[in-house]
């Protein structure tokens, strides 16, 4: 009675024997991993925390639970679709019928190497399918429904030749013809446009931004001027930013001009329909991009009936409204800002995100310190270069004559004098 381990047919299994009760489980090629499984299972036999005659739940089952118990509660809503939406294109459909607690690593080494071909799926979708796979078994070994985890370490897999991510901006020169284009077709919307390629927030920040928001400063001088993201929209629900961290983008000269001017424009809009609070104070919408109702705006309008056709009027070619907060991003590295401070005004939850995503922007942006090594290392002149021949002799420079204690002496210093770090001051009293 008890849990043993065997090789057969090529693989290896966990054998359980426990109290008349018998069940055999395929652990896969690895006895090391096998051998981590009867480990498992004997603690958790012994504190009776697992039980032979409890039939495991399918992974598609389990899924639900789990996205029940633990996603849907904590999570954004749309980090919520983007799980299930993983679940229901490229788990469940392969693994959604298999008992959880047969689910072997090879089975799971099967099924992610059939998504990283480069036909499948790009990079980092196929490492968001592991890394949700790996959090959902990892709740199963914390409910007790399987012994180990068999999605951890699963090694390194060959992502090399799938698609990787494309990060698509505008030179200089285009966003300031979308810029002119804006302020043309859709001026009620260039403010919006000039805050998303001066500041870098997302189009649900952009939404969500209320005035509250944004300090001005004294003056267009004064450096206490920035904006707060705090606030995101998605899909019309109003939550916190990405990371659930806010931030703060400092205010360019330009931008921070033309906010007071919009704010100025609303003021009196507000005065000339005789709208006022109870303070009478000209109302207008907490909102700084509102909707004509006061409400926030919904991103497919800004979207298709402003972005895309501002693109088209300014002779651009197609990107997405994202594209605006790369090009902030690119703007601010070509004008040799430091990645810290790109992370920080993008918001990244680490440097090495900014690293991967805008690092080939700057390929050559440090080849000046490898040319300043040569300076460094090359041969020196010496201190003291030989002058002119005066007369058919060479010429003391001052320090040589200064040392020798006349000119056209022929005594060499004393090398005490020239290294004193060598000879300490008191041996000179024994000279």
């Amino acid at each position: 009675m008890g849990v043993k381990v065997r090789k057969k047919n090529g693989k290896w299994y966990v054998f359980i024997d426990w109290h008349g009760k018998r069940k055999a489980r395929c652990i896969g090629t690895s006895r090391e991993a096998a051998e981590r499984v009867r480990t498992e299972l004997e603690r958790r036999l012994a504190l009776g925390i697992f039980r032979l005659d409890d039939a495991a739940p399918t992974v598609s089952e389990y899924a639900e639970r789990w996205m029940a118990a633990h996603v849907r509660p904590n999570l954004k809503s749309s980090t919520i679709e983007s799980y299930q939406g993983i679940l229901d294109f490229y788990l469940l459909p392969d693994l959604g019928t298999v008992a959880l607690d047969t689910l072997s690593r090879s089975r799971v080494k099967e099924l992610l190497a059939k998504l990283s071909t480069p036909d499948r799926l790009a990079r980092n979708t196929v490492k968001n399918v592991i890394a949700i796979l790996r959090a959902m078994l990892s709740h199963a070994v914390e409910d007790g429904v399987i012994p180990v985890n068999p999605a951890v370490r699963l090694g390194r897999f060959n992502l090399s030749k799938g698609r990787g991510r494309h990060v698509d901006f505008l030179t200089r020169e285009e966003a300031a013809q979308f810029l002119e284009a804006a302020r043309s077709r859709r001026p009620r919307r260039y403010v919006l446009f000039l805050t998303a390629l001066r500041a870098g927030l997302r189009l649900g920040e952009l939404l969500a931004l209320e005035w509250d928001d944004i300090q001005f400063g004294a003056s267009k001088t004064d450096k206490s001027r920035h904006i707060l993201v705090r606030h995101n929209l998605v899909r019309g629900q109003a939550t916190s930013p990405k990371n659930r961290k806010p931030r703060r983008v400092d205010l360019s000269r330009e931008l921070r001009q033309g906010l007071l001017d919009l704010r100025d424009q609303r003021i009196m809009e507000a005065i000339e329909r005789g709208e006022f609070d109870e303070e009478r104070q000209p109302r207008i919408s907490t909102f700084v991009f509102p909707a004509p109702n006061g409400g926030p705006l919904h991103g497919s309008t800004v979207y298709h009936r402003d972005f895309l056709p501002c693109l088209e009027a300014g002779g651009l070619r197609h990107v997405t409204f994202h594209a605006l907060r790369h090009t902030f991003a690119s703007l601010l590295i070509q004008s040799g800002a430091s990645l810290a401070y790109v992370k920080e005004q993008m918001g990244h939850s680490s440097i090495q995100v900014t690293v991967d995503v805008y690092g080939h922007l700057i390929p050559g942006g440090n080849i000046k310190w490898i040319d300043r090594l040569d300076s460094k290392t090359s041969s020196r002149q010496n201190a003291t270069p030989s002058q002119p021949a005066v007369g058919g002799q060479i010429e003391k420079s001052p320090q040589v004559i200064e040392k020798t204690g006349r000119r056209g002496g022929t005594r060499t210093p004393d090398p005490r004098i020239r290294n004193p770090l060598l000879y300490p001051p008191e041996l000179h009293a024994h000279a």
